[in-house]
C-alpha cells in the first residue's frame, strides 16, 4: 500500500488544522484538539452525500495520508483562514493500482 508521496505534499500540500469530532455534548459538538495536517486542497464544487443520506454541496475535498484523522462533522481550518466542517471522509486505497492510498476528506 502506497501513499501519497512526500515530495508531493511539501510542494502542492497545504497545511489544514484538523479538530477531529469527538461527539455530541451537552453545549453541542466536541472536538478532540487541533492538529497541523499537510494535504492537497482541492477547492471544487460538487454533489456528496452525507452520513444521514441526504445530498449536499462540498466546496472543498482534501486528500491526505491515511494515517490523519478526520472523521465526519470535524471542524478544518483551510490556509485562507476560513472554519469548515467535514461532510464525508473515506479511505481510498490504491491496493496493487500505481495510484497512492490517502484519506479524502469532502468539506462544507
Amino acid at each position: 500500500m502506497r501513499a501519497i508521496p512526500g515530495w508531493l505534499l511539501r510542494k502542492a500540500g497545504k497545511d489544514v488544522i484538523v479538530e477531529p469530532y469527538a461527539g455530541a455534548g451537552p453545549y453541542g459538538a466536541v472536538y478532540g484538539p487541533a492538529v497541523t495536517v499537510r494535504a492537497l486542497v482541492e477547492a471544487k464544487r460538487r454533489l456528496v452525500r452525507d452520513s444521514a443520506g441526504s445530498e449536499v454541496i462540498s466546496e472543498t475535498t482534501l486528500r491526505m495520508q491515511l494515517a490523519d484523522a478526520c472523521p465526519a462533522e470535524s471542524r478544518v481550518t483551510l490556509p485562507d483562514g476560513s472554519i469548515t466542517h467535514a461532510i464525508t471522509s473515506a479511505e481510498v486505497d490504491g491496493v496493487h493500482l500505481p495510484v497512492p492510498s490517502h484519506r479524502e476528506v469532502a468539506l462544507q
